[in-house]
């Protein structure tokens, strides 16, 4: 079976697992609502189902490329929303809370969603990707964030619980900003996939911070630019001019995620004229407290030696390997010691200063923060050894 056939197979196999899982939240949702248990059985069918696809994926796709695809960004992010699905599954062998996958399968699928929106090209590994070590490292990171992430689902579901959502507060307006950024990675992953269905790419010149011509291809219509950018017929565009020191690319992105993000949350807030987290909470009506306030601790006691270990020491042994120093205060090492001191920290409160419910979930939401922040902005915005992931 040639490379391509392997390629196509698994393609097809991620994007059934998607819609399986798409599917399964109707299920889950309606499990929630009711005392029986069909409807609970049924979305959990098809979240095994869409697990083992997700599998088959990552198993044909190693194959066709020869090394563990988790290598680029669309790699790492869908290896990292299928063991976010794994993981659910595994905290419901656990504690068979349905309600959970309610929360983190959505999550899963904006991970997913986000993923596919970088380029699935297979390339050649470039030398310091070229070790096992790198494969430990990075699929032992995804699991143990993956992991980590749970506790995040389970932190917003503790919080819609036990808060008055009624009522105007800090901790409901945090939530509710907590909501708001979720729909903006919606709004990414919606604008991100039209433009790049449209085609229709501009090739922007500008000097930058070195004061040499360089040329970014902006496939978002362009909103900011560097100061001096034109067309390559030489005409002015872009709204926006900023400092040659900053990407412009980059950050136009992230305005174009946030126009888009913020209609599509003035939208439904116009329609249900609700706030989310006000329609959110009758879902979670039926919930015992102290049970997922369990969890959300369980899920970091599991994740956070795992991510010590694939996050630090893994790390250090292939930086050792690839560049003949086991820390180089990268910015990306950097962000994953603050992540492993944060989840320190959570713990150290949780076990010998009594922090439990409210604290303990604005904690693993906070620390879910701080993962997407390292996954993602320290990948593509900050210059570093790890830019190329």
């Amino acid at each position: 079976m040639s490379n391509e056939t392997l390629l196509s197979l698994s393609s097809n196999s991620f994007f059934v697992a998607f819609i399986l899982l798409l599917i399964a939240i109707i299920p889950i949702g309606l499990a929630v609502k009711s005392k029986g248990k069909i409807f609970g059985k049924i979305g959990l069918l098809l979240t095994y189902i869409a697990f083992a696809l997700q599998l088959v994926y990552f198993i044909l796709r190693w194959i066709a490329v020869d090394h563990a695809p988790v290598s680029n960004m669309y790699e790492f992010m869908t290896f990292f929303g299928i063991m976010l699905t794994g993981s659910y599954l595994i905290i419901h062998f656990l504690y068979k809370q349905i309600v959970v996958g309610l929360f983190t399968i959505p999550v899963s699928l904006i991970i997913l969603g986000y993923g596919s929106v970088f380029t699935k090209t297979v390339s050649p590994l470039v030398p310091s990707l070229q070790s096992n070590w790198l494969t430990i490292h990075v699929m032992t990171v995804a699991f143990s964030s993956a992991v980590l992430s749970v506790s995040f689902a389970t932190g917003i579901i503790y919080l819609l619980r036990t808060l008055d959502v009624s009522k105007f507060s800090m901790s409901t307006v945090a939530l509710e900003f907590v909501m708001y950024c979720l729909i903006v990675v919606i709004g990414f992953i919606g604008v991100a996939t039209y433009f790049n269905l449209a085609g229709d790419k501009i090739e922007v010149q500008f000097e930058n911070k070195l004061e040499k011509k360089e040329t970014a291809e902006y496939t978002m219509t362009p909103l900011i630019v560097n100061k001096g950018a034109v067309t390559a017929s030489g005409d002015q565009v872009g709204v926006l001019q900023i400092t040659n020191k900053l990407d412009a690319k980059k950050l136009n992105t992230i305005v174009w995620s946030f126009i888009v993000g913020t209609i599509l949350y003035g939208v439904i807030v116009l329609i249900t004229r609700r706030r989310l987290i006000v329609l959110l909470k009758p879902l979670t009506n039926r919930v015992q407290p102290v049970l997922i306030d369990e969890i959300t601790y369980r899920a970091v006691v599991i994740g956070f030696p795992l991510f010590a270990l694939g996050g630090l020491l893994f790390a250090m042994i292939w930086a050792q390997i690839a560049w003949s120093r086991y820390w180089g205060w990268d910015p990306k090492e950097v962000w994953a010691l603050i992540t492993f001191l944060f989840y320190a920290a959570f713990l150290h409160f949780r076990l010998s200063k009594g922090w439990e419910g409210e604290k303990t979930a604005w904690l693993a939401i906070i620390g879910f923060g701080i993962i997407v922040f390292n996954q993602v902005f320290v990948n593509l915005v900050i210059a570093g050894l790890h830019s190329y992931a």
